[in-house]
C-alpha cells in the first residue's frame, strides 16, 4: 500500500459518520480494512478462537521506527509454515500494512501484535475445514511493562510447570495456544513475583513465561540455546549489542545453580526490553541489587531502537526532499 493510498484510508475513518477516529477509538485492521476496536473481532467458529491454531508476533515501535520489523514478519511466517498456515499476504505485504496500522492510529510509539487464525471451520480440530485464514493487526500504546522495576530489579520465580518440549510442541512456534507459559504465570502471580522461570524436562532453565533469559559470571554473558525456548529477536539483538561493546558472550545450558551464583540476571523480550533481574526463588543474586552489565546493556538497547528500524511517516525521505 503506498503513502498516498494510506493517507486516502486515514482521511476516509476521519470521515465516518460515527467519528471513531475523533472520538480516540483505535483501528484494528481485519482482512485489508480497518475496523473499530470496539467492532473488531472474528468468528466464533475461527479456529484461532477454538482451538489456539494461529500465530502471532510481538513487535514494538519506538519514535516513529518500527523495531526488527522485517525480522519479526519473517519469524511470523516461520511459525505459520510450521503448522501449515499460509497468510493470504506475501511478507512484503504484511510489512506494509504493518506500517500502515501504525500510521492511521497516528503512533509513533506502540506495541503492535499481527495475527494469522487458521480461519472459520467447523466445530472440530480438523483445519481442512477453514478455507481462508483470518489476517489482524493490532496497534496500541504501551508504557513499560514493569514500570520502575527496571532500575529496582525484577523477583523470579520458577514454576513448577515444565516448558514444552520440542518433541511436543516447537517453542519455536508462536501458537495462539499460550497456556503452558500462562500456567506458570499464574504460579508467579500466586506467590509475588514479577516472572516465572521454566525448565525443560532434563531440568535445564529454558526461559521466562514471555521473555529470555540471560546470565552474567566472571564477565561472560550468558543464556540457554534455543532448542527449548524461542528464538528471540531481542535475545539475538542484546548478543550481537554484548559483543559489539566487548562483552565475552556465549551460549550455553544453564542450571539453577547457575543462576542462583550468577554475578548478575536479565532477561529479554520485545515488551520487556532489558529489565534486570535481582532475586531468583527467593535467593538474591549477588548484592541483590541490578548489575553493571545489566543496566549497560539497557541503556545501550533502548539508545539502540529509537534510532534504527522501518519509519512510520517516512520523515527521513521528507527531510531528503526539502
Amino acid at each position: 500500500m503506498s503513502l498516498l493510498q494510506a493517507g486516502k484510508i486515514y482521511i476516509s475513518i476521519l470521515q465516518s459518520s460515527e467519528g471513531d477516529i475523533m472520538a480516540g477509538e483505535l483501528q484494528v485492521y481485519f482482512n485489508g480494512e480497518y475496523v473499530p476496536e470496539s467492532k473488531a473481532g472474528v468468528s466464533v467458529f475461527d479456529h484461532g478462537f477454538l482451538y489456539g491454531d494461529g500465530v502471532f508476533e510481538g513487535i514494538r515501535a519506538y519514535n516513529g521506527r518500527i523495531f526488527k520489523l522485517k525480522e519479526h514478519v519473517e519469524r511470523l511466517y516461520e511459525s505459520a509454515n510450521a503448522i501449515a498456515l499460509k497468510p493470504p499476504l506475501e511478507q512484503e505485504e504484511f510489512c506494509k500494512a504493518i506500517l500502515t496500522t501504525c500510521r492511521i492510529n497516528n503512533l509513533r510509539d506502540a506495541y503492535i501484535r499481527p495475527i494469522v487464525t487458521r480461519g472459520v471451520g467447523d466445530l472440530n480440530i480438523n483445519p481442512r475445514s477453514c478455507k481462508t485464514p483470518n489476517v489482524i493487526i493490532i496497534a496500541k500504546p504501551l508504557t513499560p511493562t514493569y514500570g520502575d522495576k527496571y532500575e529496582k530489579g525484577l523477583k523470579l520465580i520458577t514454576a513448577p510447570v515444565t516448558r514444552t518440549p520440542p518433541q511436543c510442541l516447537s517453542p519455536n512456534i508462536k501458537s495462539l495456544n499460550y497456556l503452558n507459559n500462562i500456567l506458570a504465570r499464574i504460579y508467579a502471580n500466586q506467590y509475588g513475583a514479577d516472572e516465572a522461570l521454566l525448565l525443560d524436562i532434563n531440568g535445564y532453565v529454558s526461559e521466562a513465561t514471555a521473555d529470555n533469559i540471560f546470565y552474567i559470571k566472571n564477565g561472560v554473558v550468558g543464556t540457554p540455546p534455543t532448542a527449548t525456548n524461542l528464538k528471540g529477536i531481542t535475545r539475538a539483538t542484546v548478543l550481537e549489542l554484548a559483543q559489539k561493546l566487548g562483552y565475552d558472550t556465549r551460549v550455553t545450558m544453564l542450571t539453577l545453580f547457575d543462576i542462583y551464583n550468577a554475578d548478575e540476571i536479565f532477561i529479554t523480550g520485545t515488551a520487556a526490553e532489558v529489565a534486570p533481574c535481582v532475586e531468583v526463588d527467593g535467593r538474591k543474586i549477588a548484592d541483590g541489587k541490578p548489575g553493571k552489565v545489566s543496566l549497560h546493556l539497557m541503556k545501550e538497547y533502548r539508545e539502540l531502537v529509537r534510532t534504527t528500524g522501518e519509519e512510520i511517516f517516512n520523515e527521513s525521505k521528507q527531510k531528503t526532499k526539502n
